[in-house]
């Protein structure tokens, strides 16, 4: 299957669209009848997204901080004993502008595309034309990582384009990988029963990706974690 579109999918990449329109559109502002208003909105609207993408990023990353060392602090794992630095705000602070920046990005691209001087060569100059992607569910595989709650694993994967994972176990007990999960969303937490103290074990993940029910695309490689102590 494909499908096209301008729009980029991420938050990122629509930001990168709304900056490169900021500094692209005025030179044809009055060949497609932009006005100075117009522009200013969209000035207006890149700046704040952007701005608002990189703090929610930071808050974001501070709070996996926080949340890691209060689990710390709770449960006595090993690691440093200093409280995580708590970021100030990103300085100049733009003025916050009305909600609904994609919307008003998504207007301004059909009256530029409506307007009868456009052409594809603007369209393309513009970032406005969309190339056909090409989707492949048979080269889909996920990529994992691991994180730690209160000692058991959570298992960490983006969706894409599938409609669920597949995740599956070893932990070592001599029945190979058995099947731990469906998720549709991210992340998995594995609440298996942990080993007693003094009796670390190494636990090893895999997972593939489900399309309409069925496995699609290939395994993810295996990645494994040392669980108790």
């Amino acid at each position: 299957m494909s499908t096209t579109t301008f729009m980029p999918s991420t938050d990122s990449g629509k930001a990168d669209l709304l900056n490169h329109l900021t500094i692209a559109l005025p030179p044809y502002a009055n060949l497609l009848n932009i006005s100075g208003e117009e522009l200013a909105i969209l000035n207006d609207d890149t700046i704040s997204f952007s701005y608002t993408i990189q703090s929610a990023g930071d808050m974001q990353a501070c709070s996996k901080s926080w949340t890691a060392f209060k689990n710390q602090l709770r449960d006595g794992a090993s690691g440093s004993m200093s409280f995580p630095k708590t970021p100030t705000a990103i300085q100049p602070v733009p003025s916050v502008v009305n909600e609904g920046v994609v919307p008003r990005l998504s207007a301004l691209v059909g009256q530029i595309k409506a307007n009868k001087n456009y052409t594809d060569a603007i369209g393309k100059d513009l970032w406005l034309i969309g190339t056909a992607q090409i989707i492949d569910p048979s080269t889909w595989k996920p990529i994992l990582s691991i994180q730690n709650q209160a000692g058991h694993p959570i298992i960490c994967w983006t969706k894409g384009r599938a409609a669920a994972i597949e995740i599956w176990v070893d932990r070592g007990d001599g029945n190979n990988f058995t099947h731990l999960a469906i998720n549709t969303e991210p992340n998995t937490t594995d609440k298996y029963l942990l080993p007693v103290t003094g009796n670390s074990q190494v636990w090893k993940y895999k997972a593939i990706y489900l399309l309409h029910d069925e496995q699609v695309g290939q395994w993810s490689d295996v990645i494994s974690v040392s669980v108790g102590g």
